[in-house]
């Protein structure tokens, strides 16, 4: 189970889990919980709201329309990938939001993110908004390929590097280890939990 040594930079992907299981992995240590969909977090938040310290995380995608419900109710979105969404966080947002930007290194019209061609102009654009804090990138690996999910961590580790920015979240339970090559500061790891629990 190695991959406890990295619960302080590991967001438990919640989704796998009832507010039960959630409570015995944050007895493990466990202090950052992310969710992929806006009601599961707002329920499970209130389920939890007597444990300390925890970090909500909203690492879905997020709808324009479900904006205004939850923008108030997370620490952290690893989401961002549009103008759109930032001037509505703006708009509703009551301080500035720890945001990484999606990076789309795939180049997959059926995937969200950014393409790194347009990152420059969108990163230009976000300076404009003091609601959003933006803090790093996100990206998803490629599914069964090896080669080519470490190009992507690679390459987003090289634009943290680029753009002065703190923070990459990459790796789940199945490339997490290689996320951490390429120095990863957020790990997304969920069904790993099934086995400690």
């Amino acid at each position: 189970m190695s991959f406890l040594k990295y619960l302080d930079k590991t967001i438990v992907a919640s989704k796998y889990f009832s507010t039960d299981e959630m409570t015995k992995i944050y007895n493990l240590g466990a202090r950052h919980f992310g969710e992929n969909y806006v009601q599961s977090l707002l329920d499970k938040k209130l389920s939890l709201k007597d444990l300390k310290d925890i970090s909500w995380h909203l690492i879905g995608h997020l709808q324009s329309n479900k904006t205004k419900l939850i923008i108030n109710e997370i620490d952290y979105l690893h989401t961002l990938d549009s103008i759109k969404l930032a001037s509505i966080i703006q708009k509703y947002r009551n301080t500035p939001l720890n945001c990484f930007i999606q990076i789309n290194l795939e180049k997959n019209d059926n995937k969200e993110g950014i393409l790194i061609e347009n990152l420059d102009e969108f990163i230009q654009e976000i300076k404009k908004y003091d609601k959003i804090n933006l803090i790093g990138f996100m990206a998803i690996g490629a599914i069964d390929d090896v080669v080519r999910t470490e190009e992507i961590f690679k390459t987003l580790n090289d634009l943290k590097i680029k753009y002065n920015l703190n923070y990459t979240s990459m790796g789940m339970s199945n490339d997490y280890e290689l996320a951490l090559k390429y120095h990863s500061d957020f790990l997304r790891i969920g069904s790993l939990f099934k086995g400690v629990i």
